[in-house]
């Protein structure tokens, strides 16, 4: 199979949907099959996201990209976000008659509500509303529209979806993740609380800022809310964005795992915490309700964070936790149901 993925989030960007199609790359690559990635550093004209300066969106990119698409034929065409490159290839693939699947990876109507009722609370619900339409629209057309979890998949349908739905899970490089020593906190007051993601306001930091800790909490990451989150949570500490190794480190280094989040479709970083050996205290919402379903992997809570993450620390091992990831979450396996959804369900 000779595949071509269309991503306006791809290299340099550095976000779960990037980590998903790097790593189902390789595993596709290792089963004989043939893969392209399309992003915006293809196209020569880019602006900056509203309110996401490193991420550099495609201007008008229908042309070239129909010169891209041609040029490497494909065999299967995969659309993976609802971007300015994801609504020139849906316009190519109609107009040329080319059956394409998509995967919702972003809850982009409560981002996008939650950004403009930030200075005009009154229009949420409007806000709201009129994006599940625009993402409604954009994937209507598929073949098969690829989700993660069983609770993202019901959420979709009460919003109207009526595309074939296909699982895709996400995975864990095992052998980046896994238990260890506390080789990056121990000279901080325990126990060490700790978030990883992007700092924006759809992650709803400051609930996790805010909780009564008798501990240190950390956040690995940078994004728009940063300087502002440093400012008013001087007590937090604050260690800009990780990678490999040593973001492994300070996973296995922390405590317990505090994911804040009530609108992530999954949350890699959850099971790459889990993987290293932390339990996770999360609201009990679509990624984490699907992910924390055994006691051993921590607790979930409709709105006591601190709770949470106290009940979390004291169930399980590492050790299981490590397991389960290890035989649950492969990218192997994501890539084999991958695969699946295009040789079987786009024709």
């Amino acid at each position: 199979m000779k595949l071509l993925i269309i991503s306006d989030a791809w290299l340099p960007q550095v976000n779960g949907v990037v980590r998903t199609y790097e790593h189902l790359s390789e595993e596709l690559i290792k089963m004989g099959h043939e893969v392209k990635v399309i992003g915006p550093a293809d196209f020569p004209l880019r602006v900056p996201m509203l309110g996401y300066r490193e991420i550099k969106l495609a201007v008008k990119p229908y042309r070239l990209l129909k010169k891209k698409i041609e040029a490497y034929r494909p065999d299967k065409i995969h659309i993976s976000a609802e971007g300015p490159l994801g609504w020139a290839a849906r316009k190519y693939c109609l107009r040329h008659g080319r059956p394409f699947s998509t995967s919702f990876h972003t809850m982009f109507p409560d981002y996008a509500a939650k950004r403009i009722a930030k200075f005009m609370p009154p229009i949420y619900g409007f806000v709201h509303e009129r994006a599940k339409r625009m993402v409604r629209d954009f994937h209507a057309p598929s073949s098969v529209m690829m989700v993660a979890t069983q609770s993202l998949e019901d959420t979709l349908k009460e919003w109207g979806f009526k595309n074939p739905m296909h699982r895709l899970l996400r995975g864990v490089d095992l052998d980046l993740y896994q238990p260890g020593e506390n080789t990056v906190y121990k000279d901080m007051e325990g126990p060490i609380a700790l978030y990883v993601g992007r700092v924006a306001i759809e992650k709803s930091i400051e609930d996790f800022l805010d909780m009564p800790w008798e501990g240190t909490k950390v956040v690995v990451g940078d994004g728009p809310s940063r300087p502002m989150l440093e400012k008013k949570y001087p007590e937090a500490y604050f260690a800009g964005k990780r990678f490999g190794k040593d973001l492994a480190e300070h996973y296995r280094s922390a405590d317990v795992f505090v994911f804040p989040s009530r609108t992530d479709t999954f949350g890699i970083v959850l099971i790459e915490a889990l993987a290293s050996g932390l339990p996770v205290a999360a609201y009990n919402v679509t990624g984490p309700k699907d992910i924390i379903t055994e006691d051993f992997l921590g607790s979930l809570t409709e709105n006591d964070l601190a709770v949470a993450a106290q009940k979390a620390m004291l169930q399980g091992t590492p050790e299981q936790r490590a397991e389960h990831v290890k035989n649950t979450y492969t990218w192997e396996n994501v890539a084999k149901q991958f695969e699946d959804a295009l040789l079987n369900k786009v024709v």
